[in-house]
């Protein structure tokens, strides 16, 4: 403390000595970092402004540290080595920096042998899978044909007749005539095909007496029917028309006969030979009764009972309609079912000679069959009592006002004009038909076209005389549209009238439109149902429906499908084999004979008739569930090789009463390009598809530079126009054709540089309106040539039959529709015969349905909705819960337009005029999937976790 004062105070002596010695040190130590700061910091700043300052002489001699070139660096002696160091470097680092390149090529290169080797090794185990699932399916094929020894049917291979007939022995008389005895079975194989030679009447005299209207009527449809043959010499039968004739140039019997008898195939008793008497008046004269026919058939509208051979002979309608068509909007609605008149009749009885006298019978004639000469009278008290009873409405008039039609004897003749007579059957809901008072005629031309104009205005047959034979007998179930009722019960008819029910009423008017609208409305039909009742009596299945044929030219595809993973929507589920099934076509013509010989009356008597083969239809009987077990049937794949098991084994087979089946998609579309890719690859990875068929609706033809995706199914475009196709392609493409497949690839349209060309696709053109193309995979790059064409651009041209749809089952939808892979399979699985009513509708279906599509470009799914209810009688399946369909891509549709609704109210309108009724039943529930909210284990799966 004293220290420390002092020294503050100052103090010299012996103490401020030290401290001096201090300070002395710290000003030193001060000057030093001052003078190391300066250095530091000025002479640098000196040194770089002289640097920087005097290299800007201008004698570039006198320059010290100015930069240099490499030249006068090398000049200098010491540093020429280092120049070469440098210059040898430099060179190394090229090479090396080449052959990196160089290096990195080829590992690119491998890399993508390797991709390629990784994707051809993926391509080999899908293949091989295929392979053995073919093995697989072709050894269960096998041991199932062996097990049932059956042949594999198919379309029947055609086997014709010889020349030369084969004798056999005559019968006692023609009036024993029956097809055992009279009919050569063999000049009508069962796969002969049904060949049919019709004279030319014009080359016999009698040909000179046919009405001319029937004369052009029948050649007409002759023209055009399937079974015509040309060839004499392999024909099955041979028809002859001989009436109906005029009667002032009518030849007589005998040289009728001998005409006859002189036909160049007659072969001296005119077996196989069909004669037809066509009527178009209700007093057809029935010349043939006297003239010997032999072992020919007769078909006309008039029989004696001597006369008429049961199961030989066939009684036919009247033409009515000889060169026109039946106007489907005068017919009057099938409902209300109830009309004005309970029933009604119009006649005027011509009394025969016997009847005229009144000649008293007995009993005991009563009992064999012959009808009292009084019947008629009590007929005529009986249905007055009842008009005058006033319980219902009812006109019976037995007094024409104006002169009555000719007729036969005891025969009720017709009243009045056609159209009037047709005015009051419209009123009636009943038509009396009585039949002649001789039980001798059994079927007469005046009752034929008494039943021709009760069926054709929904009036129902009420027949009095169950002797009568009304046309077409022994294959059509007349009770189903008519009531035959015998004669002594008159008294209890009225009665028998009111007692019937309405539901019993419609279904009986809608038998008879459909008996009326197949076998008697147009000349067509009744020619066409005369050769179906011989071919079904012979047992020679109808000839296969007619498809569109194919013919097709190669394309490449471009763009590879699945790349978005939002595309193919699968609902999180494993919904089947997708790679490992191969393309299956479903089996067809399965029943080519037994449709004929067991399904008789079912053919017949329900739509569409029996005059087309079907691949497949709905009606095929259903086995029993154990029988498939035990060997029974072929294509049947049980669940878990028949174990059973959860959502998993069940997508892995169609098991139940469904055989081994796959499904071809029909999609509509018109100039959305960008939408249709996106639905196609949509369908990536669908299990059980087998093709894909793309109606292409638009004048245009796609875009060139189009790149298809690539689904790993076969794709089929239909397209409207090809009059922007290159002469050159055309050339190219009649070169391939000629050559068989052996041309260029000059027809492939333009593809972009950087496209994936890895599998064939066939494109189809045709030279014409309208084309169908096909896109398919090919193997080994092979394409095949086929054409489509189509008449004309129709939205009726989805539900065409095309002969590349190979499967029964078919899924018809916009390219719009957005729908989800587990809703289609769910559809599947539910399906019913679709490929079926696509020929109905397209060959089937009045014609003036698909007019009015074509006319509003609109409602095509509308008419196949009526056609398949009309049909089934069954309501539509609502099997989801679907509130909106989006397309936010779509550039256009039809449904935005404000009209495209009113036109499919007018479409539903007119539908209804067409058929006559209100086909569309309604549907009070929705079918969900098995399982649908049922809690299942955590180690099971459901079949569908969303529908």
């Amino acid at each position: 403390m004293t220290g420390y004062t002092m020294l503050r105070n100052g103090g010299v002596g012996n103490g401020g000595q030290p401290w001096l010695l201090r300070w002395s040190s710290r000003i030193r130590l001060t000057w030093l970092s001052f003078i190391l700061f300066v250095i530091l910091v000025f002479f640098p700043l000196i040194g770089h402004y002289y640097l920087t300052t005097i290299d800007d002489a201008d004698d570039a001699g006198k320059r010290i540290f100015g930069p240099r070139t490499g030249n006068e660096l090398c000049e200098v002696k010491h540093v020429q080595d280092l120049c070469r160091i440098r210059e040898s470097v430099s060179e190394e680092l090229l090479q090396l920096e080449a052959k990196r390149q160089e290096l990195n090529s080829e590992i690119a290169k491998l890399n993508l042998k390797i991709e390629a080797c990784k994707k051809s090794i993926e391509n080999a185990k899908q293949d091989l899978l295929q392979l053995k699932n073919v093995i697989s399916q072709t050894e269960h094929s096998y041991k199932e044909l062996m097990a049932q020894n059956q042949p594999k049917l198919s379309l029947p291979i055609r086997l014709l007749p010889d020349k030369d007939d084969v004798t056999f022995p005559l019968p006692k008389s023609n009036r024993n005539c029956r097809l055992h005895n009279c009919f050569d079975y063999s000049r009508c194989p069962l796969t002969s095909g049904f060949p049919v030679f019709v004279y030319n009447s014009d080359d016999y005299p009698f040909g000179s007496s046919l009405d001319p209207l029937i004369k052009q009527a029948f050649e007409a449809t002759v023209r055009t029917n399937v079974y015509v043959t040309e060839n004499a010499n392999i024909a099955c039968v041979y028809i002859i028309l001989v009436g109906e004739m005029q009667e002032p140039v009518m030849p007589k019997p005998t040289e009728l006969e001998q005409q006859l008898h002189s036909l160049p195939y007659w072969r001296t008793d005119g077996h196989n030979h069909l004669i037809i008497n066509l009527s178009r008046k209700s007093e057809t004269q029935n010349f043939l009764y006297n003239i010997s026919t032999g072992r020919a058939m007769l078909a006309q509208s008039t029989f004696y009972d001597v006369q008429y051979r049961p199961g030989f002979d066939i009684v036919i309608s009247p033409l009515v309609h000889a060169m026109s068509e039946p106007n489907f909007l005068e017919i009057p609605p099938q409902v209300p079912v109830k009309r004005k008149y309970l029933f009604s009749f119009q006649g005027e009885k011509i009394e025969s000679l016997r009847s005229s006298l009144q000649e008293v019978r007995s009993f005991e004639e009563e009992i064999e069959g012959n009808a009292p000469a009084d019947y008629d009278d009590r007929i005529i008290t009986t249905l007055k009592a009842v008009q005058d009873s006033k319980l219902d409405f009812v006109l019976v008039e037995f007094t024409c006002k104006n002169q009555p039609k000719a007729s036969l004897p005891t025969e009720w003749a017709l009243c009045g004009e056609r159209d009037d007579r047709l005015e009051l059957l419209k009123l009636s809901t009943f038509a009396l038909i009585i039949t002649p008072g001789d039980t001798r005629l059994v079927i007469s031309a005046g009752c034929a076209m008494r039943l021709f104009e009760a069926l054709e205005v929904g009036a129902i047959p009420v027949v009095l005389g169950e002797q009568v034979q009304l046309p077409y007998n022994d294959v059509i179930r007349w009770n189903e549209a008519a009531l035959i009722i015998p004669k002594p019960r008159i008294t209890e008819v009225h009665f028998l009238l009111r007692s019937i029910s309405d539901n019993d009423l419609l279904a009986m008017r809608r038998q008879g439109r459909f008996l009326w609208e197949t076998y008697f409305s147009t000349s067509d039909n009744v020619f066409s149902t005369v050769l179906a009742i011989i071919r079904t009596r012979i047992q020679i299945p109808a000839a296969p429906i007619r498809e569109e044929t194919a013919v097709e030219i190669p394309h490449r595809s471009g763009k590879a499908a699945g790349t978005d993973p939002n595309m193919a929507d699968n609902g999180d589920l494993d919904l089947g084999p997708v790679e490992t099934e191969p393309p299956y076509a479903s089996p067809k013509y399965l029943r080519n004979f037994t449709l004929t010989a067991m399904d008789i009356y079912r053919n017949w008597n329900s739509a569409p008739g029996p005059f087309h083969l079907f691949p497949y239809t709905p009606f095929d009987p259903v086995l029993p569930s154990e029988a498939k077990f035990l060997g029974s049937g072929t294509g049947f794949r049980p669940i878990g090789g028949g174990a059973g098991g959860s959502g998993k084994e069940f997508q892995a087979a169609l098991g139940g009463n469904v055989p081994r089946e796959q499904f071809t998609v029909v999609m509509l579309t018109y100039e959305r390009e960008e939408v249709l890719m996106n639905s196609l690859e949509r369908l990536n990875g669908l299990p059980y598809l087998n093709k894909v068929v793309v109606v292409w609706n638009s004048p245009k033809l796609p875009s060139e530079d189009l790149l298809w995706p690539d689904i790993g199914v076969p794709i089929m475009m239909q397209c409207d126009s090809l009059s922007q196709i290159q002469p050159c392609a055309l050339r190219t493409f009649a070169a391939r054709l000629l050559s068989a497949g052996q041309g260029t690839g000059d027809v492939s349209f333009p593809m972009s540089a950087g496209a994936d060309v890895s599998g064939w696709i066939r494109f189809t053109f045709s030279i014409g309106r309208s084309c169908i193309v096909v896109s398919e995979l090919q193997e080994n790059n092979k394409p095949i040539n086929k054409v489509v064409r189509t008449e004309k651009n129709s939205l009726n041209n989805r539900f065409l039959p095309w002969d590349e749809i190979e499967t029964e089952a078919i899924l018809s939808i916009d390219d719009d529709a957005h729908l989800r892979h587990d809703e289609i399979m769910f559809g599947f699985r539910m399906f019913s015969p679709c490929q079926y009513y696509a020929y109905l509708y397209s060959y089937v279906m009045p014609q003036a349905i698909r007019d009015m599509v074509d006319e509003y470009i609109n409602c095509e799914d509308i008419a196949m909705n009526f056609l398949v209810s009309h049909l089934t009688r069954k309501p539509p399946i609502k099997v989801t819960s679907r509130w909106t369909f989006r397309c936010p891509g779509c550039p256009q549709a039809l449904s935005h337009d404000d009209s495209h609704f009113h036109e499919r109210h007018k479409c539903i309108n007119f539908f209804v005029k067409v058929y006559g009724y209100m086909p569309l039943l309604y549907t009070q529930f929705r079918v969900d999937s098995v399982l649908f909210k049922t809690r299942l284990p955590h180690d099971k799966t459901k079949c569908f976790k969303f529908i």
